[in-house]
């Protein structure tokens, strides 16, 4: 860069930067309002939020407030702070039900919760809670431009819902705590019925209930062993061409080898 460009730069940063500073210290709150609309179009959006900030107060009650309140809420969700852009844009929308903005205001209050959604391995807390916003704005808008977008984020946080809950049940197979396994994937299996997971959940069930049962006192071990049995039928039932249907049938063949013991017994 030579140094006149250099130069010129400079002189153009210090002089924009002395604008900001003085419309930041002016009384003039249209000037404010006007200087936070050019720099929220040029994408200067903290900048853009301290002006709109100041005078999100003034214009309470007044026609402009409308379109204050809608930038006002989207320059967090630019600057990626979704706790706020989540609570704005849903003040927006309750203050303003007959904008046009109303739709777009309510996606991304919702897109907010979406953004806020921790990885699974986290409390899925925020998890659960943007699904029932998703859920509310699907309803809301069923026609809306935004369903698909929505649609697909509900499918992404309801996966983070159904990894959790896979792992913690795979965890208490993985420290050999079998009867808390075989609860848990239950429990999975139910409330998930149509999960990408279900194939490795009926078989770490399986393996769970095959060796509490193969381990299991005397007096247990029958009992254990039919119900690990009927995991094994269910499993190849689903997923006869599975990539662990060898380790299910190993199981299933000392498992009937194990029953017929207690065959020739009675």
């Amino acid at each position: 860069m030579n140094k006149f460009l250099y130069i010129l730069i400079t002189f153009f940063v210090l002089s924009s930067c002395s604008e900001y500073q003085k419309v930041l210290k002016s009384t003039d709150i249209g000037a404010k309002f006007k200087a936070g609309e050019a720099l929220y179009n040029d994408g200067k959006y903290a900048k853009a939020n301290k002006l709109f900030a100041q005078i999100v107060p003034n214009y309470r009650g007044k026609p402009q407030a409308e379109k204050l309140m809608y930038l006002y809420s989207s320059s967090f969700y630019k600057m990626k702070d979704y706790y706020v852009a989540g609570y704005q844009f849903e003040r927006f929308a309750s203050s303003y039900p007959k904008s046009e903005k109303l739709e777009e205001a309510s996606f991304y209050a919702v897109k907010s919760y979406f953004m806020l959604s921790p990885r699974y391995s986290k409390d899925q807390k925020e998890t659960k809670e943007a699904v029932e916003k998703l859920q509310e704005f699907i309803n809301l808008f069923p026609d809306s431009e935004y369903v698909p977008e929505a649609n697909q984020m509900v499918k992404e946080l309801v996966f983070k819902l159904e990894k959790k809950a896979f792992e913690i049940a795979k965890q208490y197979n993985t420290i050999s705590d079998y009867q808390a396994s075989i609860r848990s994937f239950d429990n999975f299996i139910f409330e998930f019925p149509g999960s990408k997971l279900k194939e490795e959940a009926l078989f770490y069930r399986l393996d769970s209930a095959y060796k509490l049962a193969v381990n299991s006192v005397e007096r247990k071990r029958q009992d254990r062993l039919e119900t690990a049995k009927d995991y094994s039928k269910a499993f190849k039932k689903l997923f006869a061409s599975s990539k662990y249907i060898e380790d299910v049938d190993d199981m299933a063949n000392i498992i009937e080898k194990e029953l017929k013991n207690y065959s020739s017994k009675s």
